[in-house]
């Protein structure tokens, strides 16, 4: 991966992408900024590919009550989704070919979660190993029914826009195949109405936090945010875990697994620099502040166009506001139809479309 070229385009939100095109579905919770784990894991992909599609992007909040849930986190939803969309346009998304919505004013997808939910069981769901994660970061000392349907939920995500590729990191990974299982057998019982989703997977699966001990995450404090000034990113990687069997810069250190290494081979835009510093540590001839002061100046290369495009973006005040507004009112329409469909073909309009006819006949009477 090398540094993000940001090209010149305009951010009006013009036109959404033409009907023809097949359908993406990503997104995120928002639960704050966007990270570098973040970019690697989804928005990397999304940016690769949002012009090839109608792109959809869910700004998931009914998930984020899954672990956070208090009166104050639901309070921050608002500003956290602003940021979420601030962050996403400044890394490359156009808004003229990227549909944002906000999940919960969409009261239909809902619907669809529990028309599917008798299509899973509970086993299925809980072998699941991200919820454990999930719930354990949350210090959860139960797992909650809406974490154990957080996948369900996702699947109904899905399937409401009939999106036919989900790009997604490794920890979603998994919830995208209830998707893709949902949908097969919903077709096969009921007939055919949704696309089998593709999963497009993320080319760096897991990006480490800067702790060393999992994977990058908000809720870890671990991150490191695209927004960060190049002052945060130098005091983040000063603090970086490396290897802690080396105690002085002439012993030989391992590069396999050292987060420092890690983010050098995929945010570092001069290999040849990589491969310098991995045989030097190695040897025992470079130490760990050389490292990671290179490490620094290559993530702020690769930062700064984001940083500049997004002191731009918010200077157009209501332009998040505004995409959100108008991709919820579309992605609406789309989802009550399918909705629609979704009950038609399980037969549930029957019934009542017979009540009618008795109750206009009784009346004719």
């Amino acid at each position: 991966m090398t540094a993000l070229t940001i090209a010149t385009q305009d951010i009006t939100p013009v036109r959404a992408p033409g009907p023809e095109l097949p359908r993406m579905l990503s997104g995120d919770r928002p639960t704050g900024r966007l990270h570098l784990g973040h970019y690697v894991g989804s928005l990397a992909n999304r940016i690769r590919l949002h012009r090839r599609y109608q792109s959809f992007f869910i700004i998931a909040d009914l998930h984020m009550l899954t672990t956070k849930n208090s009166p104050a986190d639901i309070a921050e939803a608002g500003r956290h989704a602003a940021d979420m969309v601030l962050d996403s346009l400044a890394a490359g998304l156009d808004p003229a070919h990227s549909v944002f919505y906000l999940q919960s004013a969409i009261p239909e997808v809902a619907e669809l979660s529990l028309l599917l939910s008798s299509l899973v069981t509970v086993p299925r769901l809980q072998r699941i190993p991200s919820l454990k994660e999930m719930s354990r970061d949350a210090a959860q000392r139960e797992m909650p029914f809406a974490l154990l349907g957080y996948p369900l939920l996702q699947a109904a995500d899905i399937l409401a826009v009939r999106a036919t590729a989900v790009p997604v990191g490794g920890d979603n990974a998994a919830h995208v195949e209830i998707a893709r299982e949902l949908a097969r057998r919903f077709n096969r019982r009921y007939g055919q109405v949704f696309p089998v989703p593709a999963l497009i997977p993320a080319d760096v699966p897991v990006l480490p936090g800067t702790d060393g001990r999992g994977k990058m995450s908000k809720s870890v404090g671990n991150a490191i945010y695209l927004s960060d000034s190049p002052g945060e990113v130098a005091a983040k990687v000063r603090r970086m875990y490396t290897d802690p069997a080396r105690t002085s810069p002439g012993v030989p250190g391992m590069v396999e697994g050292n987060p420092v290494f890690v983010f050098h081979k995929i945010f570092n835009d001069h290999p040849e620099e990589v491969a310098d510093l991995e045989e030097r540590y190695r040897a025992g001839k470079v130490g760990d502040a050389e490292v990671k002061e290179k490490l620094t100046a290559a993530l702020n290369r690769f930062l700064d166009p984001i940083r500049e495009r997004r002191a731009g973006l918010a200077e157009d005040q209501g332009l998040v506001e505004e995409l959100i507004v108008t991709g919820t009112e579309r992605t609406r329409i789309e989802v009550k139809r399918t909705v629609a469909e979704t009950r038609a073909a399980m037969g549930l309009t029957t019934a009542l479309a017979g009540f009618r006819r008795a109750a206009r006949s009784r009346g004719a009477r």
